[in-house]
């Protein structure tokens, strides 16, 4: 791999399967950002992005003198720097209204993706956490019936942070179905979108075959 250093385009370091690179893939297919996706194992990260994020992980963006390697930090500086279309609201309450719709969906639901995820098998605890979250999305079933985006109109970063999780529910047994209509139907709409389709990788795609 070519010394990150001597890039002129924008870098996105990405992991296959990793949702939260699939956050920064989605924003970029959805503003037609051209930019080189290099995955990455995450198993091996190269020494060249140990360098650049001391955390030594994915998603981390370069764009020339910059590197950043938080997805929500990397996908409102694209928005910003790219502000058409926007995903962020423009008056400031909405926008702390987005932050902390993000905020909860991570803390509550991407809570529950990562123990699945680290569960490396343990079925009874894979079972657990699948049931939770089936549970918490079925609660919320009504939220997506409130705009034909997430609680909007128009696609959000809600709608970014929500389509990496919802694609990946069939994997761990955690998709509510039928017992959640209007969840479902916010997902085919989200799945069926060119940039959302343009946003996944192969190993992704296998997800839902």
């Amino acid at each position: 791999m070519a010394s990150v250093s001597k890039r002129s385009v924008m870098t996105l370091f990405s992991g296959a399967t990793c949702p939260y690179s699939h956050r920064v893939r989605f924003v970029l297919a959805e503003k037609g950002i051209p930019a080189e996706i290099h995955s990455v194992d995450t198993g091996a990260i190269p020494e060249d992005l140990m360098q650049l994020n001391p955390y030594g992980g994915v998603p981390t963006l370069v764009d020339r003198d910059l590197c950043l390697y938080e997805p929500k930090i990397i996908i409102e500086y694209l928005d910003e720097r790219f502000p058409h279309p926007p995903l962020m609201p423009v008056d400031p309450v909405s926008r702390a209204k987005a932050r902390l719709a993000q905020y909860r969906i991570e803390r509550d639901w991407y809570g529950m993706l990562q123990e699945l995820e680290r569960g490396g098998g343990e079925a009874a605890s894979e079972h657990r956490a699948a049931r939770a979250l089936r549970e918490e999305l079925t609660a919320a079933d009504e939220l997506f019936a409130q705009g034909a985006w997430f609680l909007s109109e128009e696609r959000t970063v809600m709608d970014v942070a929500l389509a990496p999780l919802l694609w990946r529910l069939p994997r761990y047994g955690a998709d509510p179905g039928d017992a959640a209509p209007s969840l479902r139907l916010y997902s085919e709409r989200l799945f069926a979108l060119d940039v959302f389709k343009a946003s996944l990788t192969d190993a992704e795609r296998t997800m839902r075959a």
